[in-house]
């Protein structure tokens, strides 16, 4: 009996102490703060041209790039891949149906 007692004591002072380590480090990490965010830097990409009667069917954006759907006059569709960083054109697909 006297084995138990001494061990119900051992684990209830091991639960307080790990209680008051966790305490401890939540004050901590809310005492440090943090670096004052920076403020949103403006947005200044150059326009995307889209060739003359097209239009934009759908749009759809990935870690790096934006990928813009166009439907262009003659039916035929175009795949654009934009840097939504800098507005420049990476590259384009031409979509053309087979004969």
């Amino acid at each position: 009996m006297r084995a138990l007692k001494i061990l119900v004591i051992v684990m209830a002072v091991m639960i307080l102490a790990g209680f008051a380590t966790l305490i401890v480090a939540i004050a901590g990490r809310l005492s440090r703060g943090g670096p004052a965010a920076a403020p949103p830097q403006p947005f200044a990409a150059a326009p995307i041209e889209l060739p003359a009667g097209a239009r934009l069917e759908t749009m759809s954006m990935g870690s790096d790039r934006l990928v813009l759907d166009i439907v262009l006059p003659d039916g035929n569709r175009r795949l654009m891949f934009i840097d939504p960083a800098t507005g420049r054109l990476l590259g384009a697909i031409p979509l053309r149906t087979a004969p």
